[in-house]
């Protein structure tokens, strides 16, 4: 939708609302109030979760990076062995 459109439609909303009656326009600003209120909660708990998400990949992260780690010092390791076992034999 292009701005002007939509503020096209806000102005025609303001003018209609100004046209119904007081109480009206109280209950519909308690309406929306609820409304808007309702998806700040909302957006709220999706935050939430996401950050609890993004909370478990980096740990999942760091162990996997850690896991990585140790398998490479663990091949050096036997490589080195390989190669100590490898040169006694051959003396």
């Amino acid at each position: 939708m292009d701005d002007s459109i939509l503020e096209n439609n806000c102005s025609d909303a303001v003018k209609q609302i100004d046209t119904i009656s007081l109480h009206l326009r109280v209950e519909l600003a308690m309406l929306l109030a609820n409304r808007a209120n309702k998806g700040h909660k909302r957006l709220i708990e999706s935050l939430s979760h996401l950050q609890e998400s993004l909370d478990v990949l980096r740990t999942t992260i760091k162990y996997q990076v850690f896991d990585l780690e140790a398998t490479r010092r663990e091949n050096s390791d036997l490589m080195t062995l390989l190669e100590n076992k490898d040169k006694l034999e051959n003396q």
